[in-house]
């Protein structure tokens, strides 16, 4: 009972998003995510001697990212994975730190620099120069508690939708091109194999993070003299 009072607001994020899931209202935040595992692909094979070449989404939320050399394996790894990573930083800035804005700020600039380096194709850059702009108009004219809300939903976002895309896609739908079809290929072992290998990491990410973000309390106060950062409460 105490958990569920001290946490009800996320619980009623995630029930939010539940609620939604089908419908179009979560689809940008679904792309985002998809955008992210494209960024996540790219920045690990920068981190490991490679480049970016380009990368791209779609509205049926595909995307794809053309890097050249870096490290295969790691490359392959990172996109559930470090689309997850991301969206839980997010979630941590919001939870454990007073810098929302300047995160949310911070996050569409980021998207500008991809747009400006990476982007080709018409629909990833209108959505990605459009979401910047949502982005720094939020940072800029909302209060603290809106930006915090909003790292609360990409983040929340992003833990729900990467387990579920890996099993949908490695392991529900294995026969379909997917980065563990790739690792199966290249590296040997089976498609469902590599799935299921991310999957469990997954949710054993998932777990300790929300056992370290979460303490006693992590509800945004709702009173008009709580629009100003606060710093994070200590853990239980």
């Amino acid at each position: 009972m105490a958990f569920v009072k001290g946490h009800w607001q996320l619980i009623a994020l995630v029930a939010v998003i539940f609620a939604l899931w089908s419908t179009p209202v979560m689809v940008p935040l679904k792309i985002l995510v998809v955008l992210l595992h494209e960024l996540s692909h790219g920045l690990a094979a920068v981190l490991t001697g490679g480049s970016i070449e380009q990368l791209t989404v779609s509205p049926e939320q595909g995307g794809l990212a053309i890097t050249r050399g870096g490290s295969r394996f790691w490359t392959l790894t990172a996109g559930y994975l470090g689309s997850l990573l991301l969206g839980l930083a997010l979630l941590f800035a919001a939870l454990r730190s007073a810098a929302d804005r300047a995160v949310v700020a911070g996050l569409g600039v980021a998207l500008l620099i991809v747009s400006a380096l990476y982007l080709r194709d018409i629909f990833a850059l209108l959505f990605c120069v459009g979401l910047a702009a949502v982005l720094l108009a939020i940072a800029r004219w909302l209060d603290h508690r809106a930006n915090d809300l909003v790292l609360r939903v990409i983040g929340l976002t992003s833990m729900i939708y990467v387990p579920f895309d890996i099993f949908s896609d490695t392991i529900a739908r294995s026969y379909l091109r997917s980065d563990a079809r790739m690792m199966a290929e290249e590296f040997g072992g089976a498609t469902i194999l590599w799935g299921g290998l991310w999957l469990v990491l997954s949710l054993v990410v998932i777990g300790a993070a929300l056992r370290g973000l979460l303490g006693r309390e992590s509800n945004i106060a709702l009173s008009r003299d709580a629009a100003a950062p606060r710093p994070p409460r200590p853990r239980g």
